[in-house]
């Protein structure tokens, strides 16, 4: 019997194939008494378990295909930094110490204690990084059961031309398992912004999470189609869904061929209008991703990876390394690094002792409030960025502003760095960019305002239709309501880039729809020329800005934006995309 299920699109595409189920034995943590005498010993079978995992991890970058080091190797260093940190790393044994219990039910309280963290930031990317602390404590857990054997990853030569269909995946069982020929995979928990999510649009892995009570329904062996970009697996399709889920993989096989093709090609509408691809990154190595695709720079270096797990913040000297290389990297490219953006939560309230708990971290303390509210931890990135400037072409954003003042108060801080880096006799780019980003509907209707003061905008889609339309696309009981096409999203959006029209500055957009071939065309008729975008996504982009005329699509654009019905506006994004 043929039927479907449906979960979260992590990386479009096709597979057709035979499922292989992973299945990861399940063990329940007991906490139990340690004895006096005996503690010290449980805290050395903890520290043991550490040194395992963190070899397991060693083995898996030695095991990592050069083709994929450049792809895969940051993920797999976010796992080592992830074991290597304080807070998985030695807070379970002091836990051990104080409250005389199990290394695993220690591990476990960490382990809970970080996730909550991480629940409680309201940036659904960074609140996607929860996985990589499930899994570091995951890999120790395993490690503590049964020993390094225990915490190897599972056998991946059976699932060679299988659809994997796991729980979860680490990205390092993703690449694995992509080296060994799996054909898509699907899970039943993560998200569209989990490293593994992440890795597999790199990879050109199919892929579906979200899947809740995957298992309970596919067995070992079922035929199954996973339609990626649907978030939609079919199993057991007739011989109709087959044939026309076949000649759909061959067109996208030749979508690919020919998107290869631009590589080196200027991303140039049909009727001459220039259009700036530039790359999102978080990780150092991410800009080399982004020289491979040959992106126009990076509009978006967001800066708060250095930030995460830690009890103290990044000084000054390893920001501006970091700043340093990444600028390195892109070979005269501009590079626009955005300032901290954090939420108030836990993992920030460590560096702010005394600090109360936000009631509700989204309308909080976060972004560019921390930054003004925090001047000693703003001065420190700002002159960093300041300093590293001297190296390239940089442009500083300022994320989540939503009154004019507070790009004032930054100008203001960032005169007191001249100052400081003048007396040191120390070099940098005393007319860097400094801009806006966008994401606060207050700061879009008053678009024409932060335009004056700042140098340039760039739009954050993810942020701005959240609190536009007032959801959390994470959650799944009002994600439905998520939607990019609504009118007042788009209103907003054209009303920032009319303002930037006026006022002669650029207007960029750097949120996940930027991203999206599909309204690609759509805001070329709002009037956008500036995309930022992951690294995977510019060659799909691109084809869209070449293949499409301009002047021609600003009138179906006005229909979308003037019509009531979200059924109506998904015809008409779907006729602006095959005209």
């Amino acid at each position: 019997m043929s039927f479907s299920l449906h979960g979260i699109s992590a990386s479009k595409g096709i597979a057709i194939g035979r499922v292989s189920v992973l299945e990861r034995s399940q063990f329940e943590v007991n906490e139990y008494v340690i004895e006096p005498g005996d503690i010290a010993r449980e805290v050395e079978r903890f520290n043991e378990a550490v040194r395992l995992a963190k070899t397991h991890v060693e083995r898996l970058r030695e095991q990592l295909p050069s083709a994929l080091e450049e792809q895969a190797g940051a993920f797999i260093e976010v796992h080592m930094l992830m074991l290597q940190d304080a807070a998985i790393a030695s807070a379970p044994a002091e836990i051990i110490e104080a409250n005389g219990c199990n290394a695993e039910w220690a591990l476990k309280l960490q382990r809970d204690t970080l996730v909550a963290a991480f629940d409680a930031i309201d940036d659904p990317y960074l609140r996607a990084r929860r996985d990589d602390v499930d899994h570091a404590a995951a890999r120790i857990q395993w490690a503590l059961k049964e020993g390094l054997g225990g915490a190897k990853v599972d056998d991946s030569a059976r699932h060679a031309g299988r659809i994997v269909c796991a729980d979860d995946l680490t990205p390092a069982d993703t690449v694995l398992m992509q080296h060994q020929g799996i054909l898509a995979f699907v899970t039943e928990y993560g998200g569209p912004n989990s490293h593994t999510a992440i890795l597999a649009r790199s990879l050109r892995i199919p892929a579906v999470v979200g899947l809740h009570a995957g298992r309970k329904y596919l067995r070992d062996g079922d035929n199954v189609v996973v339609d990626g970009r649907l978030g939609v697996i079919l199993v057991e399709p007739d011989a109709s869904a087959r044939v026309f889920y076949e000649q759909r993989q061959r067109e996208i096989a030749a979508h690919h061929a020919a998107r290869r093709r631009l590589l080196k090609e200027p991303a140039v509408t049909m009727d001459g209008e220039r259009v700036t691809l530039q790359a999102n990154v978080e990780l150092e190595r991410d800009a080399t991703s982004a020289r491979a695709f040959n992106a126009d720079g990076i509009g978006l270096y967001r800066t708060e990876m250095m930030f995460m797990n830690r009890s103290e913040p990044p000084g000054e000297e390893e920001q501006f390394e970091a700043y340093k290389q990444v600028i390195s990297t892109m070979k005269g490219a501009p590079v626009t690094i955005r300032t901290l953006d954090l939420g108030a939560d836990k993992q920030v309230d460590g560096m702010r002792p005394g600090a109360p708990e936000a009631a509700n971290p989204a309308l909080g303390l976060r972004a560019v409030r921390l930054c003004l509210r925090e001047p000693q931890l703003f001065k420190t990135q700002l002159r960093a960025i300041l300093r590293a400037s001297a190296f390239g072409r940089v442009r500083m954003m300022v994320p989540m502003v939503a009154v004019q003042d507070e790009l004032v108060q930054v100008r203001h801080f960032l005169a007191q760095c001249h100052a400081e880096l003048d007396a040191s006799g120390i070099k940098y780019d005393s007319n860097m960019p400094v801009g806006a980003m966008i994401e606060v509907p207050a700061a879009a209707v008053c678009a024409d305002l932060f335009a004056r003061q700042a140098d340039f905008l760039s739009i954050g889609t993810n942020d701005l239709i959240q609190y536009t339309i007032a959801i959390d696309r994470i959650d799944d009981e009002v994600s439905y309501l998520y939607d990019p096409v609504h009118p007042a999203v788009l209103r907003l959006i054209q009303t920032v880039i009319r303002a930037g029209h006026h006022t002669g500055i650029p207007v960029a957009m750097c949120g996940e729809m930027a991203g999206d071939a599909r309204y690609t065309r759509l805001l070329l008729g709002l009037g956008l020329r500036e995309f930022s975008v992951h690294p995977g996504a510019l060659l799909e982009v691109k084809q869209m800005v070449v293949e499409s005329h301009a002047g021609n699509l600003r009138r179906l654009t006005q229909r979308i934006m003037r019509a009531h019905r979200p059924s109506t506006r998904q015809s008409l994004l779907k006729e602006l995309n095959d005209s």
